[in-house]
């Protein structure tokens, strides 16, 4: 898979809001119709669902980058220690990686040095594509991915799973949110 630099993805602040709606969108929709054709499953009915209309990214171009980046890593299998696609991801190497790749920034390697790092606190009314999410219990953080939009968060949650998208309001990751931090300014 070609690699897609942020200067790639030129937005000006006016139409920001609703273009990375329409990516957000489009690979959500892209997404669910890779899995047609796949034995069907029983799921229990999603939670009521809140408004997660949140903010806009500071930087469009580089909230993109990482979006797509993030998204086009789904199915790659997890791997505890992982930083990378060919050797797999635990969900802080996933975060590096692609924040790395795409936009050369340098973060902290685990969950909890990334939950610590200074920046502001993200309320969830306002987060916005590309924020860290983080989890744990105990008020400890053991668990991290990459907001998305539309309480959607992209992963890489276990041994013997893979990169996945996920709802913020699915009861496990509801009842074990910690907060979110901004990365991009």
């Amino acid at each position: 898979m070609a690699t897609v630099k942020a200067a790639h993805y030129p937005c000006s602040t006016a139409s920001a809001p609703l273009a990375q709606r329409a990516v957000v969108a489009a690979l959500l929709m892209a997404l669910a119709l890779a899995g047609c054709g796949k034995p069907e499953t029983v799921r229990q009915p999603p939670p009521p669902s809140r408004d997660w209309s949140g903010s806009q990214p500071n930087d469009p171009a580089a909230a993109n980058a990482v979006l797509m980046r993030a998204i086009g890593l789904v199915g790659t299998p997890y791997r505890y220690g992982g930083n990378t696609p060919d050797r797999g991801f635990d969900c802080s190497g996933l975060v590096n990686y692609v924040f790395r790749d795409m936009l050369d920034l340098r973060l902290p390697r685990t969950s909890r040095e990334l939950a610590g790092m200074q920046g502001p606190k993200i309320a969830t009314s306002r987060l916005a594509p590309a924020d860290l999410v983080f989890f744990g219990s105990g008020g400890e953080v053991s668990h991290v991915g990459i907001y998305v939009g539309e309480g959607r968060f992209v992963h890489a949650p276990r041994t013997g799973g893979t990169v996945r998208l996920d709802r913020l309001d699915g009861t496990y990751w509801r009842d074990h949110y910690t907060g979110a931090k901004r990365v991009l300014d």
